[in-house]
């Protein structure tokens, strides 16, 4: 603790960790207090103020709208049934979430539970309720994503095609028996800010879906209020901002004061909702700068995180703007990047390698509830395209129509065409060789948080390969968080990447307890990046074995050659195969095969062995799928080639 407390002295200086700590003391006295205030009921939790309060904010969509939606789903007959089944399934209690599988939760939800372990989390005082215990296997996850409300939508639009009130009564339901189920300050469902947002924005959502209902149901509007009022106190009041970087949760968070800002802008809570806007917009802008790389890459070094932050710097703007506040040209810009740098690594199937860790986090859930696919950014691309009139991002989500029309009534379709070309982001450490037929993703840069770990695997030098529209070798996602310390760790290691392992040793050291801290020993970096050649290195063996690992790629018109150089001992090239590849054995070459697809893999030391492996393309849901070793004795060079 004191060897902590000196580096955080050394880094920031000992009048802010001083001024921090005083802080902290402060905040841990303000829990007591709370504490006291609930457990003799002193607190006042309605509002009178509140009561027949109606929000005079301009949302993304209006009632008038209706009419020209209707239409679209009329002439769009598969995504109106596709909606009307998903709003059955929330009528009756059945979700798909973090790799549950379709579950009935019951007549009756509870909200507390992890319905994939059975775990239940009492009600206490939520400073006090341990969220992550390693020795079970219960997710906290669940219960917060149900409780994020984000099938609130769906319900919305089935009530919008056709105007039955059956899904208003459901919304009224579900949000009037979390209310009553999840007394403040009470539950799991109260220890994560982020969580305590993302629902904020998904009731405002709901408020405004059913609108001309809720104005006219007195009783359920003044709950509604009440409750969301108190969601931003709790918001404004837990940021989730220590000393030193903040990440998604924080931005979340602002998120959520914003939205909840606008919302009592013009109540008699007013001072109190435009300190959290004020606040929520000048560290927005802040953040922008602090989280994304010039390039448009974001230092979490996870792609799927970098969809998440991209909605969080996406959808407040524009609903800002909505309302008549200016945002920078700088901020809108570098979001610009953002979207870019997902287009731009977007493959021929649609999908986007999924770098570093798979969390399934969204805003806002616009379209496909039940099965909207996690590496597929397609949907918020073309969000940015029609923000930015942006012919690349426009071209890459041509067919995406459905979110653009809830956020900016458009229905715009253009001839869809993939980026096809190489390209480089420094900042972030992704490099990209690319030709018409082969797709080669590299991943070499510093660890997420600017070297702290965070969302990181060992993954420096790995690539992710595809051929005319198919993938073979790819990045094995995440498994589980907390649930599962092995498979966690698993995941994040070294062996489960297509990259150079030796022995047990890992790039980067980690704590097998410590599950979102890596020690950066890497520093990873490019040493040549042209159209079609890339040179790396990094130096997470050097302290272990003296061993730097030096990587040399060569793109070819039809094939990919892979040189590595180990300096001093005997290593193994790893390569996971997606689960749909078949493979046979040749007498000098392995033949990979994929929807009519071969590949032949040739190596220089023909010495591979293939293992059972494991992938996991989506939070909590894990396959089977084989694994190719190959042996490595200072140097060898593997050559993939496609057969004509």
């Amino acid at each position: 603790m004191i060897k902590k407390l000196r580096l955080k002295i050394k880094e920031y200086g000992l009048m802010t960790v001083g001024i921090y700590i005083l802080k902290k003391i402060l905040k841990k006295i303000e829990y007591k207090i709370l504490k006291n205030k609930l457990k003799k009921d002193k607190l006042k939790l309605e509002f009178d103020e509140l009561e027949g309060f109606l929000p005079s904010m301009k949302f993304y969509f209006a009632n008038t709208e209706k009419e020209k939606i209707k239409k679209f789903y009329k002439k769009n007959l598969k995504l109106k049934n596709e909606i009307l089944e998903e709003s059955q399934k929330i009528l009756e209690h059945k979700f798909d979430l973090l790799g549950s599988k379709e579950t009935f939760l019951g007549g009756k939800i509870n909200w507390n539970q992890d319905f994939k372990s059975g775990f239940i989390w009492k009600n206490n005082f939520y400073k006090e309720i341990l969220t992550v215990n390693l020795k079970n296997d219960a997710d906290v996850k669940i219960p917060w994503e149900l409780s994020r409300f984000q099938h609130l939508f769906t319900l919305g639009k089935a009530y919008w095609i056709t105007e039955d009130k059956k899904y208003y009564e459901e919304f009224r339901k579900q949000v009037l028996d979390w209310i009553e189920n999840n007394p403040m300050y009470m539950t799991v469902n109260w220890t994560c800010a982020m969580d305590v947002a993302i629902r904020a924005i998904n009731w405002i959502y709901g408020y405004f879906l059913f609108e001309n209902l809720v104005k006219n149901d007195k009783e359920f509007l003044k709950k509604l209020n009440n409750s969301l009022f108190w969601h931003g106190k709790y918001i404004y009041g837990n940021l989730e901002k220590g000393l030193g970087l903040v990440n998604n949760h924080y931005l979340s968070d602002l998120n959520g004061l914003i939205f909840l800002g606008l919302y009592f802008k013009n109540s008699f809570k007013s001072r109190e909702a435009l300190k959290w806007l004020n606040y929520s917009i000048k560290e927005l802008e802040k953040e922008m700068f602090i989280e994304n790389n010039e390039d448009g890459s974001n230092y979490e070094t996870s792609t799927s995180y970098h969809r998440l932050v991209t909605e969080l710097m996406f959808f407040p703007m524009v609903l800002l703007e909505k309302n008549e506040y200016k945002i920078s040209k700088y901020y809108k810009d570098r979001l610009e990047k953002m979207f870019e740098f997902m287009a731009k690594l977007t493959k021929e199937n649609g999908k986007v390698p999924l770098i570093g860790d798979v969390d399934n986090g969204r805003l806002v859930i616009l379209s496909h509830y039940y099965n909207w696919e996690v590496s597929d950014f397609r949907h918020l691309i073309s969000l940015g395209g029609e923000y930015y009139n942006n012919l690349l991002l426009k071209s890459i989500a041509s067919k995406e129509i459905e979110d653009k029309l809830w956020i900016f009534g458009s229905e715009e379709e253009i001839l869809e065409e993939y980026y096809k070309k190489p390209c480089e982001f420094k900042n972030g450490g992704y490099y990209l060789l690319q030709n018409e037929n082969i797709y080669c993703l590299i991943k070499c840069g510093e660890l997420s948080l600017k070297g702290q770990g965070g969302h990181s695997h060992n993954d420096q030098l790995s690539i992710e390969l595809n051929i005319k529209g198919e993938d073979f070798f790819i990045d094995p996602g995440t498994g589980v968080y907390t649930a599962n310390k092995d498979i966690r760790n698993l995941f994040r290691s070294t062996k489960m990447h297509n990259t150079v392992y030796i022995k047990d040793f890992e790039q980067n050291s980690f704590n097998e307890n410590n599950l979102f801290e890596m020690k950066e020993e890497s520093f990873a970096r490019c040493l040549k990046f042209s159209n079609n050649q890339f040179e790396g290195e990094h130096f997470g063996y050097v302290d272990k074995t003296g061993d730097i690992h030096k990587r040399k790629i060569v793109l070819k018109n039809n094939s990919l050659e892979i040189e590595d150089y180990l300096n001093n001992s005997e290593g193994i090239i790893s390569f996971i195969l997606d689960p749909e590849v078949k493979i046979y054995e040749g007498s000098n070459a392995l033949i990979l095969e994929k929807n009519k697809i071969k590949v032949l893999l040739k190596s220089e030391s023909k010495k591979w062995k293939i293992y059972e492996s494991l992938v996991s393309k989506k939070y909590g849901e894990i396959q089977k799928t084989k694994r190719i070793e190959i042996n490595i004795n200072s140097r060898n060079k593997v050559v993939v080639i496609e057969e004509e």
